[in-house]
């Protein structure tokens, strides 16, 4: 049996006797809180969703994108292919990167410096030998999360902006960060209803019995703490009206 870390036991301690679950803003709280006297680091705070899905039925497979209002605490390198005026459109909108064919051979030969990759509809024929290397990344473009698209100016700054792709595994989990521990704890609580709302309304018609199975709120080190999925729709009216 594994000995109890000191960082555990004060984990421990600032749990003791604080019943489950509780609101997502009681959560992100309690998290603040334990974060500050156990790490040394500003923590990425995540959200982790168990939907009542059948992610094996292609119309109740969930992936989708949302614009975090706080952010997520870190700069976002937006790499852009495209051809003729959207390069400098891309260049404008404030895209780190941006080009064709001198960006599609850099990343044929390993080179991935960006965190976000968007193509206009007519470059994604050339990105097709590319998927092997971009798709186990999450970096290939795709339409449903608004990274292959015409509207070049909104998808580079809604990426800058703090956009978060969030999807369904096989398990019917979503996990999504949603900021950083040293957020105001308002902005963490907005950033959670804004996630939360996208997650709510993209419920497939098809899906029947409960959506929102089971929610948790958790940092890098830290516990896991659970939010209470039965309130869930009445904390995100309250949060984001």
């Amino acid at each position: 049996m594994s000995k109890e870390t000191k960082k555990q036991k004060k984990i421990n301690e600032l749990l003791e006797g604080y019943e489950q679950p509780v609101s997502g803003r009681e959560a992100l709280t309690k998290l603040q809180e334990i974060s500050k006297e156990v790490s040394k680091f500003n923590e990425t705070v995540e959200c982790h969703m168990r939907l009542g899905i059948e992610v094996k039925h292609a119309d109740q497979q969930i992936r989708s994108t949302v614009v975090l209002p706080a952010g997520l605490g870190k700069t976002v390198r937006v790499c852009v292919i495209a051809k003729g005026p959207k390069v400098n459109e891309a260049k404008d909108a404030g895209a780190d990167f941006y080009g064709t064919e001198d960006i599609i051979e850099k990343i044929e030969g390993g080179w991935f410096e960006f965190d976000t990759l968007i193509a206009t509809p007519d470059c994604m024929g050339m990105l097709g030998k590319l998927g092997r290397v971009l798709g186990p990344k999450g970096l290939m473009p795709n339409p449903k999360t608004g990274t292959v698209t015409l509207d070049i100016t909104k998808a580079v700054k809604d990426a800058k902006a703090g956009k978060v792709e969030f999807r369904a595994d096989k398990q019917g989990m979503i996990h999504c960060p949603i900021g950083k521990i040293q957020f105001s704890n308002e902005d963490l609580v907005k950033n959670f209803g804004t996630l939360a709302d996208a997650v709510l309304r993209a419920k497939p018609s098809s899906a029947k019995g409960t959506y929102v199975k089971s929610i948790y709120l958790t940092t890098t080190m830290g516990p896991g703490i659970k939010v209470d999925a039965k309130n869930l729709q009445a904390e995100v009216k309250e949060i984001v009206g």
